[in-house]
């Protein structure tokens, strides 16, 4: 039987009654109290739950020895069966009786320590004691599962189906980004993982897909810091006939239903002072407007080496550091990042973005008849949670813009992807007018657990490999 099974005996007795039920219950102890030699008391986890189990002379079938030896090879972190009847403590707290029997399944070999745990290189590399010793570490995990089932959910409610997508692939693209690269020794070819599963869901779009959406790991070879693991998870979805102002409006209600479900209200704690409130509608900044009143040139008309001067020379005016290659996508970017991202504390989209940053995105021109990305992103706490635009679907417009990444990795950009001219042929069977969508599954958990660091909400973090005298290639017995 399950602790949570149990409880439903806690409104069924009164102070110091017992069942008639003789109930089986498996756990880990983690505290063992001797009240005397014929009376002992444990607390059990099972599952997260928590249960007392009171083992008393007078209570269990066998002799005095046969109880002092059950009791005596029972420790602190053992995982331990226990057979007897549910009932009440005379304090009223619900409890296991001990009638028949008790064993160890299987023990524990290693002291737990009792007190938090705080050395970030012991939680991380041994991430089941930081769970046995932490709460709060399976509480996230819990509410990471919630997350997940809630976008699933909501998704499903609105007919969209979910597919899963390669994960080796012989080019990854979809994003910028530097790719891990492995080889296929069946196939004698050189392979990537994917960094985003954007380009085959839309050919599933033009398949006749009209809605399809994936939950899943994409993998980018890039650094670690509070907000950037080299395994993250994403949702994103795609829904033909679709433009961005039906994206904004499905982003806040999903948010803030999401928001509400999981904590119970839309107001979370606050952050440096200033709680983050999830009410529509979320605020909006216009980027094109914001960069050039803040720089003081036409961002819109830059282009070229002289694009990229001009806003290199508006980055040094303003000491932001930016390091090579030079393009006009990565300059704006780091731009944008230090001029407006930090401003958005409160739930906040970004609209109207120059082209340049956007490869796959539809183009458009705005009330003042300057070129911009029909994109928006959406920022929480500082945070990039949301990216999505109206798909670009000109073919011919596609392989351009393919063929300035190809011409940025010229100029040194690794993290340009190689044009997919598959996906550039899928376009010309034609891709519906589409809006596409993509969420950072880690970020939102950790602005709705006040997690700090991506580390926090994942199960197991990459970890640097601790320094050793022992070649990659030999394997020390003695390690075992």
């Amino acid at each position: 039987m399950t602790v949570k099974d149990l409880s439903a005996f806690d409104s069924q007795l009164s102070k110091g009654q017992k069942a008639d039920t003789l109930v089986t219950l498996a756990g880990r102890v983690q505290a063992k109290r001797e009240s005397s030699a014929k009376l002992v008391f444990y607390d059990i986890i099972q599952n997260g739950e928590p249960i007392q189990v009171v083992v008393s002379r007078g209570r269990f079938e066998g002799s005095f020895d046969e109880f002092a030896a059950a009791n005596q090879e029972v420790c602190r972190g053992d995982i331990v069966s226990f057979t007897g009847v549910p009932g009440k403590t005379n304090h009223g707290q619900l409890s296991v009786f001990v009638t028949k029997d008790m064993r160890v399944l299987s023990p524990c070999l290693h002291d737990i320590p009792k007190h938090e745990l705080k050395d970030p290189e012991k939680r991380f590399r041994e991430r089941h004691l930081d769970m046995l010793v932490n709460p709060h570490v399976t509480d996230i995990m819990r509410t990471r599962t919630k997350i997940i089932r809630f976008i699933r959910r909501f998704l499903d409610d609105r007919d969209f189906l979910e597919v899963e997508t390669p994960v080796l692939s012989g080019k990854a693209g979809g994003a910028n980004a530097k790719p891990f690269e492995t080889h296929a020794h069946a196939l004698d070819m050189d392979m990537q993982l994917r960094i985003a599963p954007e380009l085959y869901l839309k050919q599933l779009v033009v398949g006749g897909i009209d809605r399809v959406y994936e939950i899943g790991k994409q993998f980018r070879n890039e650094g670690i810091d509070a907000d950037h693991n080299p395994e993250f998870t994403t949702c994103e979805f795609y829904q033909a006939y679709g433009n961005l102002e039906s994206l904004i409006q499905d982003t806040e209600t999903m948010l803030s239903e999401m928001v509400e479900s999981i904590t119970g209200t839309r107001i979370l704690e606050s952050h440096k002072g200033e709680a983050i409130t999830f009410d529509r509608p979320f605020k909006r900044i216009n980027v094109l407007d914001r960069l050039e009143t803040q720089l003081g040139i036409p961002i819109a008309e830059l282009d070229g080496k002289l694009g990229v001067d001009t806003l290199l020379q508006a980055c040094r005016e303003l000491s932001i550091p930016v390091s090579r290659p030079f393009t006009t996508a990565r300059i704006l970017d780091k731009l944008i990042s230090h001029l407006i991202e930090p401003e958005c504390t409160q739930p906040t989209f970004l609209y109207n973005h120059p082209i340049a940053l956007s490869p796959l995105a539809k183009g458009g021109v705005d009330e003042k008849g300057r070129r911009i990305a029909a994109r928006f992103e959406l920022f929480v706490r500082g945070k990039e949670i949301v990216n999505a635009y109206e798909e670009l679907n000109d073919p011919v417009e596609q392989r351009l813009r393919f063929q300035q990444q190809a011409n940025d990795r010229v100029d040194g950009d690794d993290e340009a992807p190689v044009p997919d001219l598959a996906f550039c042929q899928a376009l010309e069977y034609g891709l519906p007018p589409t809006a596409g969508w993509g969420m950072g599954v880690d970020r939102v958990v950790q602005i709705l657990t006040g997690a700090t660091h991506i580390r926090e909400v994942l199960a197991f973090p990459v970890m640097r490999p601790l320094q050793s005298t022992t070649p990659k290639t030999s394997i020390s017995v003695a390690s075992f």
